[in-house]
Parts: C-alpha cells; sequence; structure tokens
C-alpha cells in the first residue's frame, strides 16, 4: 500500500477532502502538523509534529519518520506546508517541486522579480524599504505610488488571501496603508524588517485558473469567471463560475500567460492557483499572482470531473505517480465564498436551510462558530462559509448561488456599538461583462 505524508496546518480548510482522497485510492496516510494536540491522539504513530517556521527542523522530523514509516509522497495541503513538503520530497527523493520555485510563490517579491526577468505580463511594482532614522515607512511607501502612479495597491509581500491588500487613490491614502498592513503583519507574527509591495492597479475583471503542472507542462481543470467587481479598496472574493464565457482565444491568452508564469517561476509539478487580470477586448492579460497550491477554502468541491475524481484525489495521484489527464464534468458548477459584513462576534446565521432549497444549489456550509470573532478585509482571513451549485449553464449557476444568499440573515456583535444586529445579506451586485 502507498503511503503519503499530508502536512495540515492547524489553519486548514483542507485536511477533511484530502483525508478522503487518501481513503478512496487506498493509501495509508501519515499526518504532520504544527499543533500535536489536534491530531496525535487519534493518528498515533502516524503523526509527526513539525516546527512549520522552521524549515530544515521540520525537514529533519519528516526524515526521522520515513526510515520508520516508508513515504510514496510527501503533499502540502495548502501554500503553508508547501516549503516543507517540497523540501523533503526532495531530500527523499520523490516527487516535489523545487524548493526555490515553492518559496518564490511565498514572497510576492521574488516572485515579481522571476516574472521581470522572463518578460512575463504583470502589473508594475516596487519593493519598499524599512523605515529608517531619516525616512519613515509611510513616506516609502507614498514615493513608490508617486512614482507608478494612481490608483495603486499596498500589499504585504507573504501573506494570501487578499489579506492585508489596499487600493490607494491618493498619496495620503498610501501613507495610512502603509502603516495600517504594517499593524496587520505585526498581528500575524511576520518579521519586522518584511517589506511592502507597491503596485500599480490593473482595471479590468479578474479570472482564476486552477491546473497541475505534469513535467513542467501546464494542463488547465478549469478557468473561473469571477463575476463581481474586485475594484478595491480591499478585494474581497465572492462568486466563482466555471466553465468561463470568455471567447476561446482569450481564454487561451489567460492559458498561455499562466504556462509562462509557471515556467518562470520554476514549478514543475503538482497544483497552481493563478489569479488573472483581462482589460478591454484586445488588451492582453496581466498575471495578478500563482500560488503552488489547490484553490483556497472549501472552493474545491465545486469541481468535479468526468471520471468521478475529485480535485484532491488527482492530486494525490499524481504525487504518487499514478496520475493521469482529467476532464471536468460538462455541467457548469460555482462557489459563492460568504463574506463577512461586519467585523465583530458571530452571533447566529440563520436561513441555510432556505438556501439549501434553492434550485440548482448542491450546498450550503457555514465554518464559523457561533461565538468566534470575525472581521472584514483586509484584516481577516476567513469567510464565514460557502455555497455551491451545479446547473446547465453558469448563468443558471450564478442566479442560484445570489439567490441562496439572498435568504442568509447574519447576526454579528459590532465591535463598534455593541449591539447585536441582525441584517439579511444582500446580493453583491452583478457586474456587466464585456
Amino acid at each position: 500500500m502507498a503511503r503519503v505524508l499530508y502536512i495540515l496546518p492547524s489553519s486548514t480548510y483542507r485536511a477533511a477532502a484530502f483525508l478522503d482522497a487518501a481513503r478512496s485510492l487506498g493509501v495509508d496516510v501519515v499526518t504532520g502538523s504544527e499543533q500535536p494536540q489536534a491530531l496525535a491522539g487519534v493518528m498515533g504513530d502516524h503523526f509527526v509534529e513539525l516546527d512549520l517556521d522552521d524549515p530544515d527542523r521540520a525537514v529533519g522530523a519528516i526524515e526521522r519518520l520515513a526510515r520508520r514509516l516508508p513515504l510514496d509522497a510527501v503533499v502540502a495541503v495548502d501554500d503553508v506546508g508547501g516549503l516543507v513538503a517540497s523540501m523533503a520530497a526532495e531530500r527523499l527523493g520523490l516527487r516535489h517541486n523545487p524548493p526555490p520555485a515553492v518559496a518564490a510563490t511565498r514572497d510576492k517579491a521574488a516572485m515579481r522579480r522571476l516574472l521581470d526577468a522572463a518578460g512575463v505580463s504583470q502589473p508594475a511594482w516596487r519593493a519598499t524599504s524599512v523605515a529608517t532614522a531619516a525616512v519613515t515607512e509611510p513616506d516609502t511607501v507614498a514615493d513608490a505610488v508617486a512614482d507608478l502612479g494612481l490608483p495603486a495597491v499596498v500589499k504585504p509581500r507573504s501573506l494570501s488571501g487578499s489579506r492585508g491588500v489596499i487600493r490607494v487613490d491618493t498619496v495620503d491614502e498610501a501613507r495610512a496603508a502603509a502603516v495600517r498592513v504594517r499593524s496587520i503583519l505585526s498581528e500575524t507574527g511576520a518579521s519586522p524588517t518584511e517589506t511592502l509591495l507597491v503596485e500599480e492597479f490593473v482595471a479590468g475583471d479578474e479570472f482564476a485558473l486552477e491546473g497541475i503542472v505534469r513535467a513542467g507542462a501546464l494542463e488547465v481543470l478549469a478557468l473561473f469567471d469571477k463575476p463581481d467587481p474586485l475594484d478595491g479598496p480591499y478585494f474581497e472574493e465572492t462568486i466563482y463560475l466555471t466553465p468561463s464565457r470568455l471567447p476561446p482565444e482569450r481564454a487561451e491568452a489567460v492559458r498561455s500567460l499562466v504556462a509562462s508564469a509557471v515556467a518562470a517561476i520554476g514549478i514543475v509539478e503538482g497544483p497552481i492557483h493563478a489569479e488573472v487580470r483581462l482589460g478591454a477586448s484586445g488588451s492582453r492579460p496581466v498575471l495578478i499572482e500563482v500560488a503552488a497550491r489547490t484553490i483556497g477554502g472549501n472552493c474545491a468541491k465545486v469541481l468535479r470531473f468526468a471520471t468521478g475524481t475529485t480535485l484532491e484525489e488527482l492530486v494525490l495521484a499524481h504525487f504518487l505517480g499514478s496520475g493521469g489527464p482529467a476532464r471536468r464534468e460538462d455541467a457548469a458548477s460555482g462557489v459563492m465564498m460568504i463574506p463577512v459584513p461586519r467585523s465583530g462576534r458571530l452571533v447566529a446565521v440563520r436561513g441555510l436551510d432556505e438556501a439549501r432549497g434553492v434550485a440548482n444549489v448542491t450546498g450550503a456550509e457555514i465554518t464559523i462558530a457561533p461565538g468566534r470573532r470575525v472581521r472584514t478585509l483586509p484584516e481577516g482571513d476567513r469567510y464565514l462559509g460557502f455555497l455551491y451549485a451545479r446547473a446547465e449553464s453558469v448563468e443558471r449557476v450564478e442566479h442560484a448561488l445570489r439567490s441562496a444568499h439572498s435568504e442568509i440573515e447574519i447576526e454579528i456583535e459590532s465591535d463598534l456599538d455593541g449591539v447585536e444586529i441582525a441584517r439579511r445579506a444582500p446580493a453583491p451586485p452583478r457586474r456587466a461583462r464585456g
């Protein structure tokens, strides 16, 4: 029986889906995490404690484990464990991405430099220096904005999921954004010397490409439309729809751009998730980001392949050396990441049964327990939950998701006034597509 080590950070949404994939494929599972209390009691000798903040130490622990339980694959279920997984797999002679490539996908400045060197279309950008006695960080960010032009985007180089990403339309807003992003980084325990990025704001519709790389060749698994505006000041994603409504020639331009980015970064094996902006007809696509992981949150549930294979099964089979090309099902599908309407304490979510009863809706789930504090972007790092739909057309999928969302009531005790407020969540505005 093949054996896989899954690296499961305590923050991940993805554990259950990957464990199900291993059961489906008949693969023995060993788990590694930084929090032993979460898994050690369940997994017994099939658990290893890993310090994910110290990759060399974590790899040493995996090597010791592999002498006792030989491994056939090391798989990170999301990007937090990606570097450790690639380093360990390389050390053990297993299928892997080069560790420098994985590291670059976790460092936006390093990724931008590689893309620039390869001539890949991306936003103009600057990496700002940290504060000195003579020049403050807000002033440095303001200088970068003045150099690039407005509007611009200020972001951390190490965070993901739109956390800490802020559009600015004036130099004063840029200074304020620098202070706010630095505060967010401090909350995460990031290095106090981490530089910030300033990028030109790229107007246009945004798309997501889900793919898998096999020996350096990109295979597209799904291309998603994002029908709601992502114009800032914060970049909260809501709806993903597939198949894309892009004309074939524009879809191919997106695929070609992502393939060029993957090659420039050096990704050669495993899943990738890319974000691309596409402006008016005829303009070339612009790469926003590439991550060496599957689609985030629980969004992968929306993907089904013609053989009945899940995305997680496809990824696991690939790293075990037994995977092959996969074709997505014919039906249209989509997911809505339920946004946090305001920061505060989550009291209750109502209307899930009504949301599940909407035609073409296949699921509705809340992933944050009542009583927990929730935060909006740019500080927040969680969605309230997910809605899923499937139909014969993306238009019907989109309608189902918006209708289901309108059935949900979210009650939050406000951070501002301490009053419990029940609100019916409005459907996000529909975007006209060119």
